[in-house]
């Protein structure tokens, strides 16, 4: 069977590095190569700055309509057998995702398309009086010019369609980044813009291997015609992209990471509790951003919220996608975990459930109890299929530990007391409480943000990606000045 290899688009076309340089992905449970892919060049990557800024020229002044309609063919397009095949294949050969997490994938992804092209409707204005008597403001929101896009590969399709959409609804032209695990996955969402007739150099798609990742992403940031940078994946690059990006003051959207905590008060239905908790907790491996991490229960529910998570969480093994749960992204992602799991058991934690070893990239579910702030597996996202186990006497303490973290992106609560929903809930610091339900929740019409620290900070939406200038208008009586 023939590799594919996916080249890099630049200014509408198709086009390999121009020093012919190449990568392997391999897939993550069998290790076998999956896809080659170009890797993008100084010149290259300045190319593909240089064609957005070229294209934002008249990009910016686009009919509003005319980019809503463009995000809704993609969005017809990506529904078609053709794609959905070609976007199934990718997905388990890169990501070794399994049948579920595609159908997410190709779910989310179609309907974000459609949810932001509506977006075009808040693209207005406003006016009022001046404090100059006789004069009038307007205000408009303007694109900001070409925006630096990097998107992870944990559900590169829907990641991609945000990371992109947003900026291009608004009137900006995109450099896309793609993830060197992904790229084939990442690739597939500027095939359906170019089908779908995105005029040439408003998207722009690079690769790069992982060691010359570091030096291209700093010259594009550097480039005078990047305007801003969005990014979702691990606190550790947002840190790095975050110092690159204030050498020049540039503003910057992240989606970091998250331990995302969740409370089960004593009047909690527990088995609903139980299996919200294994979705969140094991959804993709452990390997997404809202997955569950921390669970806090009162005391009163412990011994019967234990038993269940217990049953579900057995219900799971990890491997070929076909045993439910696929392989961590990578052996070293697998001995991170494995690591932080030794450590918390040297240090007092009991395993529940789970051995703390690996097979190679596969990593077993795990429930861990005794884990306490100041362990790595407390204060460090794993990333993996672990739960920590935490009993706790009353509320106050609660939200105490909930609160004991650097993450703020999401949590989940779970109570059946409708004062306690609201009450714990803004007490919890984080972007997103859900109440009796999965921390794995997506709400189109609100995008989930962290509140600063490891989660990141910025939020997806027309106002983080528009401008807002305004035009004082004097009037015929306004006073003059000598």
């Amino acid at each position: 069977m023939s590799i594919p290899f996916i080249h890099l688009y630049i200014n509408g076309g198709e086009c390999p590095a121009s020093s012919q340089a190449t990568f392997d992905v391999l897939n993550p449970f069998s290790g076998t190569l999956v896809t080659r892919v170009a890797s993008a060049s100084r010149t290259d990557c300045k190319r593909a700055v240089d064609a957005a800024a070229d294209a934002f020229r008249t990009w910016e002044h686009s009919p509003l309509g005319s980019r809503r309609d463009y995000l809704l063919k993609a969005a017809d397009l990506l529904t078609t057998p053709r794609y959905q095949e070609k976007a199934a294949s990718a997905l388990k050969e890169e990501t070794s995702a399994g049948d579920f997490l595609v159908g997410f994938n190709l779910h989310v992804a179609t309907e974000w398309l459609r949810w932001i092209a509506t977006l075009v409707s808040e693209l207005k204005g406003e006016t009022f009086p001046s404090s100059v008597p006789g004069g009038q403001v307007v205000a408009l929101r303007r694109a900001q010019g070409v925006i630096l896009a990097i998107a992870p590969w944990n559900a590169p399709l829907f990641l991609t369609v945000r990371a992109i959409c947003y900026p291009i609804i608004c009137g900006n032209t995109v450099v896309l980044k793609t993830s060197e695990i992904s790229p084939r996955c990442q690739y597939l969402i500027a095939e359906l813009f170019a089908e779908a007739g995105l005029p040439k150099g408003v998207l722009n798609v690079i690769h790069t291997s992982k060691e010359d990742t570091p030096a291209r992403t700093a010259e594009i940031i550097a480039d005078p015609a990047i305007k801003k940078i969005n990014f979702t994946g691990s606190d550790r690059v947002g840190k790095i992209l975050a110092a690159e990006a204030a050498k020049y003051l540039k503003p910057c959207v992240f989606e970091l990471e998250e331990k995302a905590p969740v409370i089960v008060l004593d009047d909690a239905d527990v088995e609903r509790a139980a299996k919200a908790i294994t979705f969140s907790a094991l959804l993709f491996s452990g390997q997404i951003c809202m997955s569950t991490e921390r669970v806090i229960v009162q005391r009163g529910a412990g011994t019967s919220l234990t038993k269940a998570l217990v049953d579900e969480f057995s219900k799971f093994r990890s491997g070929s996608p076909e045993k439910k749960l696929g392989a961590q992204f990578s052996e070293s992602s697998a001995e991170n975990i494995v690591s932080m799991l030794r450590e918390a058991r040297a240090e007092g934690a009991r395993f529940l459930l789970g051995d703390g070893k690996r097979d190679g990239a596969v990593v077993q579910p795990h429930i861990v109890a005794g884990v306490k702030p100041g362990m790595k597996l407390w204060e460090r996202e794993s990333f993996g299929p672990v739960v920590t186990l935490t009993e706790v006497d009353t509320i106050d303490e609660a939200v105490e530990l909930a609160n004991a973290t650097e993450y703020s992106l999401g949590a989940g609560l779970w109570t059946t007391n409708i004062h306690h929903a609201m009450d714990v809930s803004m007490r919890i610091r984080a972007g997103c409480v859900t109440v009796n339900g999965p921390t794995a929740h997506l709400e189109d019409a609100k995008d989930h943000t962290g509140l600063g620290g490891a989660s990141g900070y910025g939020r997806f939406s027309v106002h983080e990606f528009t401008d807002v200038r305004m035009v004082v208008l004097n009037g015929t009586n306004s006073p003059s000045y000598p």
